[in-house]
């Protein structure tokens, strides 16, 4: 093993899980070295009810995050949800809407298939994202989700291109697996803006990804039952103390795969959000009770996908 992780090192890599758990040095732009997201937020209806949730618990929330795709949502209801968060200085990051499992291939359903999870099968899917993506930030919307390395890697070239706003934040999903230090080292290259890591990551490992990337990590601390149901509140503190800079991310267990949503999930959405956001309230008083010196920003500060709402995004 020795020479494989003389290798690793000479690369610029960890050669081995960090149980030692280092305290990192790096932060977000203005310093601080956590963010809060919310996801599965599908929708205005269900963006509004977030919205008054979180000002009865007096949070602040950084990011909100959805997952049934841009293309599922009219013009109106894009701008409704970018109006809603800019106004708050809140990032907004919609899923790209064509992918992989939503097709006609029964691929990413099979047994054996499910590793190509979200990925786009094909030339035509990628430019049905693309054209996703184009709408999206045409609208305002200044972030948004995508599972597959090919898309990634063509956010990277339609913001040279001018055809993405260069502030646009790409944030990769949970779905594309990359989980070692040198694959996530390759999606920051490739064009992520913050990366999605496994949900079942231990701290070590996870401490090792994060000497080799330098974008922010997401992380759920309470998972989806489809991503393993996990429940971390109390490795928060160590999450951020070792990850930072880190979205600490509040799924639900018990929660239905709702995706993608729309009017007949509606009711349940508006549940579903009230109680990820009292998950998050459950999660900042660990902050508060464990690592009450923790930084955190403020909202509309600097790296946030907030939407740019101009008047003529609003005639339109």
């Amino acid at each position: 093993m020795k020479e494989s992780r003389e290798l690793l090192e000479k690369l610029g890599y960890p050669s081995t899980d960090l149980t030692e758990l280092p305290t990192s040095t790096k932060t977000f732009p203005d310093g601080a070295q956590y963010r809060i997201e919310l996801p599965s937020t599908e929708g205005p209806a269900a963006l509004r009810e977030t919205l008054k949730e979180i000002d009865r618990y007096g949070l602040t929330i950084h990011r909100i995050s959805q997952g049934s795709g841009i293309m599922l949502l009219t013009d109106e209801e894009i701008k409704e949800m970018c109006e809603l968060t800019a106004e708050r200085g809140m990032e907004l990051s919609l899923f790209v809407g064509p992918r992989g499992t939503w097709d006609i291939s029964a691929g990413p359903l099979t047994s054996a298939g499910k590793t190509q999870g979200l990925r786009h099968e094909g030339a035509d899917q990628l430019v049905y994202a693309m054209e996703d993506l184009k709408r999206g930030a045409r609208l305002g919307l200044r972030g948004a989700l995508v599972a597959d390395e090919g898309l990634l890697m063509l956010t990277k070239e339609m913001k040279k291109k001018g055809q993405l706003p260069e502030d646009f934040v790409v944030k990769v999903s949970v779905q594309m697996g990359s989980a070692n230090p040198v694959s996530i080292k390759l999606m920051q290259d490739l064009g992520a803006d913050t990366y999605n890591v496994p949900t079942a990551l231990t701290l070590p490992k996870l401490a090792a990804i994060r000497q080799a990337i330098d974008i922010p990590i997401d992380l759920y601390v309470e998972v989806p039952d489809n991503f393993g149901g996990f429940l971390r509140y109390y490795e928060i503190p160590e999450m951020i103390r070792v990850l930072a800079p880190v979205y600490i991310k509040f799924g639900l267990r018990n929660h239905p795969d709702v995706y993608p949503s729309g009017k007949q999930w509606e009711a349940t959405n508006i549940s579903l959000v009230k109680e990820r956001v009292h998950r998050a309230s459950l999660g900042v008083q660990m902050i508060e009770r464990y690592y009450p010196d923790a930084k955190t920003s403020k909202l509309g500060a600097e790296g946030l996908g907030v939407p740019r709402i101009s008047s003529s995004t609003l005639a339109k």
